[in-house]
């Protein structure tokens, strides 16, 4: 397989650290200019929030423009709205940088999938493609830590430090190592909303909006949460991400085994449910740490848990638009943490972050009835038949 798909990794990786770097320094930039935790927070939700909504839209805007020098450009804007936060003066003018780099993040991480499928051969094209997204994912995982340990040793615009320079080093490996690639006419946004009036697929991807949101309640401030509610240093604080970003490694490959061995619409129903409980447990274990660490590696490998069950039941459903669905599920992730970043801030300002778990729970159950609604009919089918494979 051609290397040069690594390169495009790298660029992926990136762009997703950035969407969630700031929650493992929330309390570094809420001191820093002055505001408070729930205000912080919602530098997270208007990253999510941009990227989700400006990805489709730009994709269909840009879609004439030769796609290496695209790709270039995007680079650049990426790189000028991440430089932005590091000399920030204030709260608004760091606003203003998340939103230029969520909407030059959003179309670099789609060009990216593009130039990977391009330049492999077809038979590799999958692989390629699920290595960029690996990048993605892998970011959304180790992007938090990273952040958190730069920030505590050198303050928190340190790791949008990191960001500019690998920006810089991803524009050259582009410049240098890719080809020139015609565009293709891209789907209309329109057309790609239409497929959404099949009830199975709208629901299917409601419970991924809702399962997100659930998380991000509490995930979006975690960091507060473990110094408040456990008492924790930064040092137990950054062992704490990286305990939850190996668990949440693991999920991923634990969901796709049991969506294998059992079948998509059972494995998302468990996972679910499963899920649910580990995050209503959480406020209820943090008078042990062990205790506390254990639950809390469950509910990060379940976060990752239910993405290859959840993609494999959107092109199971609709096998002729499953393009279109896996962007779509995409908008809806992001979506998703837009708006429990944006929850977890109200329920921080209005009450506790001690309560953040409690109502994220509520978003889970509700993704639950979702997906149950999605799949009424299908579940009890579904699970006879993979336990005849078996036999």
């Amino acid at each position: 397989m051609d290397k040069r798909v690594y390169l495009l990794t790298i660029v992926s990786f990136i762009v997703g650290m950035v969407e969630l770097i700031i929650g493992g320094i929330l309390d570094l930039v809420a001191n820093d200019l002055g505001v408070s935790l729930g205000r912080a927070g919602l530098l997270i939700t208007i990253f999510s929030l941009v990227f989700a909504l400006s990805a489709p839209v730009l994709l269909v805007a840009t879609a004439k423009m030769e796609r290496k020098r695209l790709t270039l450009v995007s680079l650049v804007v990426f790189f000028v709205g991440n430089l932005l936060a590091v000399f920030s003066p204030t709260y608004s003018v760091l606003m203003v940088s998340r939103i230029v780099s969520a909407a030059s993040g959003s179309l670099l991480v789609l060009l990216c999938v593009t130039l990977a499928s391009n330049i492999v051969e077809e038979k590799y094209r999958g692989r390629a493609i699920g290595i960029v997204f690996m990048g993605v994912s892998g970011s959304l995982v180790l992007g938090v830590p990273i952040g958190l340990m730069l920030g505590n040793v050198f303050g928190w615009r340190a790791p949008f430090i990191l960001i500019t320079v690998l920006t810089v080093v991803s524009m050259l490996g582009v410049f240098f190592f890719m080809d020139r690639i015609a565009p293709k006419p891209a789907i209309p946004i329109r057309k790609q909303l239409e497929t959404l009036k099949d009830s199975k697929i709208l629901l299917a991807q409601t419970a991924s909006f809702l399962f997100l949101t659930g998380h991000l309640t509490l995930y979006a401030y975690l960091t507060p949460f473990l110094k408040e509610m456990l008492g924790l240093g930064g040092t137990w604080v950054s062992i704490a991400y990286l305990l939850f970003g190996f668990a949440a490694i693991t999920g991923g490959g634990v969901g796709g085994s049991l969506a294998d061995r059992f079948g998509t619409k059972p494995s998302i129903l468990a996972i679910i449910v499963a899920f649910a409980v580990s995050i209503f447990l959480i406020p209820y274990t943090t008078f042990a740490l062990p205790l506390f660490l254990v639950v809390m590696m469950i509910w990060g490998m379940l976060s990752w848990a239910i993405t290859p069950a959840m993609q494999s039941y959107l092109i199971e459903t609709a096998p002729e638009t499953s393009d279109i669905q896996q962007g779509l599920n995409n908008s809806a992730l992001h979506l998703g943490i837009a708006l429990g970043s944006s929850i977890g801030g109200l329920v921080i300002q209005q009450a506790s972050v001690q309560y953040n778990a409690t109502i994220g729970g509520l978003f889970i159950i509700l993704s639950l009835g979702a997906a149950a609604l999605s799949m009424k009919g299908q579940v009890s089918k579904a699970f006879a038949f993979s336990r005849g494979n078996e036999v």
